[in-house]
């Protein structure tokens, strides 16, 4: 059980009836409060989540359409994306009751004060390194519109400037980061036909492809549904056509790829989690046609490449600065 989870079962008397848990683990937590309902915007968590309690456990960006007479924010690492949710919450909760839960290292504490504008916080418990809060909805906010709250900036590539669209909790949210900047720089020579790009995030890379291989069919996948909204968003901003869908991970990829093109993820919640781009690496070649290419960026201390060799082939480095390397290996 997740230790969030622990903190709200010692108070599991609070949370009988209709209450929502939003960005909730995938654990027991549904098991034990049987009337309670889920929110995910991770595909993998919810889709486990429903596996084990059909029925309970939605998944998108918005909040879903069911009555909830109370509402627990499992909160997220960004601070734009809690001030979202809490507002999204907040905003079906006319005297209802909203609680926050988090890790201490995960800064609950210094989250808790985002609670103000909705009433008085008060924390309720703390166990478990984890704090629970609890707020009565006395300032009852409008509905956030979430693309009101998108970030735009402008991406110079060598086949023009992109638009690209960022919504709070997408990585790198309104900013092109070092890694993504560098693999644009190297994108030539790439096979076409279907292009993957993999943990697209705000759609950056994908769009960037579209935008130099017009006769490729992109594909872009990502486990986030804020991700997978950031992209089609930029996408449309470009004119630009591609597949967008959300997924657990590179099982859920097309097949017969030309290419896959990663900036991949090792970030879950506050912690590191490798285990996305370790798939990647092992699985990229069923995904693959024969001569088709996996290029990806990543930090130059994770050794990759040994696992790339094992279960791709040949890996090249392609470029290297700034702390990453953009790698390149072709299916045999």
């Amino acid at each position: 059980m997740d230790p969030r989870s622990e903190v709200l079962l010692r108070q599991a008397k609070l949370f009988d009836g209709p209450v929502l848990l939003a960005g909730l683990p995938a654990d027991g937590l549904l098991g034990e409060l049987p009337e309670a309902q889920g929110w995910s915007w991770l595909q993998h968590e919810q889709l486990a989540l429903e596996a084990r309690y059909p029925g309970r456990c939605q998944f998108g960006t918005q909040v879903p359409a069911q009555a909830f007479v109370g509402a627990v924010l499992f909160l997220p690492k960004s601070r734009e994306l809690t001030d979202y949710l809490l507002a999204a919450l907040a905003a079906r909760l006319p005297a209802g009751t909203l609680w926050l839960v988090g890790e201490k290292r995960a800064g609950i504490e210094r989250a808790a004060k985002q609670l103000e504008p909705y009433g008085r916080p008060r924390k309720l418990d703390s166990a478990r390194h984890c704090q629970l809060w609890q707020v009565t909805v006395a300032q009852v906010p409008a509905a956030p519109d979430l693309e009101a709250l998108a970030r735009r900036y402008p991406v110079a590539t060598a086949n023009g400037e992109l638009q690209v669209v960022s919504l709070p909790g997408v990585f790198s949210h309104g900013r092109l980061d070092v890694g993504s900047r560098l693999l644009l720089e190297h994108l030539d020579g790439l096979p076409q036909g279907e292009v993957l790009d993999f943990g697209c995030g705000a759609g950056v890379l994908g769009a960037a492809l579209q935008r130099r291989y017009p006769a490729s069919r992109l594909h872009l996948l990502d486990v986030d549904a804020f991700a997978v909204a950031s992209s089609r968003l930029t996408l449309a901003a470009n004119a630009l056509p591609g597949s967008v869908q959300a997924g657990r991970g590179i099982a859920d990829a097309p097949h017969e790829l030309a290419a896959i093109v990663s900036n991949p993820p090792f970030h879950q919640g506050v912690h590191t989690d490798y285990q996305a781009t370790e798939q990647l690496l092992r699985e990229a070649a069923r995904h693959l046609r024969p001569g088709g290419e996996l290029r990806l960026v990543a930090n130059s201390f994770l050794r990759y490449a040994p696992l790339i060799e094992q279960h791709l082939g040949p890996c090249r480095v392609l470029a290297e600065r700034d702390g990453f390397r953009v790698y390149s290996a072709r299916r045999g």
